[in-house]
C-alpha cells in the first residue's frame, strides 16, 4: 500500500477506538518498551500525545522514565519552517496544547538534536523494514536527519507492520524499533 491508503487506513481504524482502548493498548506498548537494552542511555525524546488524533498516551512511558530518572526531551513544531526544537522537560515547564492539538512546552532550556540518545516516533503505520507513515509534514524526518547516526529510533503502534510501504522516499528515516502492544519489532 502507499502511503496515503495507508494514513486513511489507519486514521479510520484509530477513530474506532474508545478512550478505554487507548489506555489499555498504551500500557501494554510501555511495559513491552520495558523488555529493550535501551535504558542505560540520558536523553530520551518523547511526543506529547494529540488526543483527537488517538495517539498512543505517552504518559504512561513518561511515567518510566521519570522513575528511572532520565533525562526528558519535548518538541515545539513550527508549522511555517517545518521545524521542530526540542526542549528539556523540568518542574518549570509549562505545557499548552497549540492550535493544531499538539501539547508542548512553551519554554524550557533548548536541547541540539546530537545530544538525544533515544526518539520515541509517533506514526501512522511501518512496515516489516522498518519505514513509517506518519502524517505527511516531513517533522520527524528533518528531526531525524539531525540527530545522530546512533540515536535509537523507537515507533510506537497500536497496530502491527504492514509488508512494505510501496512509496518509501529517499529522505524517510527508518526505525531502528517499533513496539506495539503485541511485540518488539527490531529493523538493526
Amino acid at each position: 500500500m502507499n502511503k496515503r491508503d495507508l494514513r486513511k487506513k489507519y486514521r479510520q481504524l484509530r477513530e474506532q477506538l474508545t478512550p478505554e482502548a487507548v489506555d489499555n493498548l498504551s500500557i501494554d506498548i510501555a511495559n513491552r518498551a520495558l523488555s529493550l537494552d535501551i535504558w542505560n542511555r540520558t536523553y530520551y525524546h518523547i511526543f506529547l500525545p494529540i488526543e483527537k488524533q488517538r495517539e498512543t498516551d505517552t504518559s504512561f512511558l513518561l511515567s518510566i522514565l521519570q522513575g528511572k530518572d532520565k533525562e526528558i526531551v519535548l518538541s515545539r513544531s513550527d508549522f511555517k519552517t517545518g521545524l521542530m526544537t526540542h526542549h528539556l522537560l523540568t518542574d518549570n515547564t509549562v505545557i499548552r496544547v497549540n492550535q493544531w492539538g499538539i501539547p508542548e512546552p512553551e519554554n524550557g532550556l533548548r536541547v541540539p538534536p546530537s545530544e538525544i540518545d533515544v526518539v520515541f516516533v509517533p506514526l501512522l503505520a511501518f512496515d516489516e523494514s522498518g519505514n513509517r507513515v506518519g502524517y505527511g509534514k516531513g517533522f520527524y524526518d528533518r528531526f531525524l536527519a539531525e540527530c545522530r547516526t546512533d540515536t535509537l529510533k523507537i515507533g510506537l503502534s497500536f497496530y502491527e507492520a504492514e509488508p512494505a510501504i510501496g512509496d518509501t522516499d529517499p529522505n524517510d528515516i527508518a526505525l531502528d524499533y517499533c513496539i506495539t502492544p503485541e511485540k518488539v519489532y527490531s529493523f538493526s
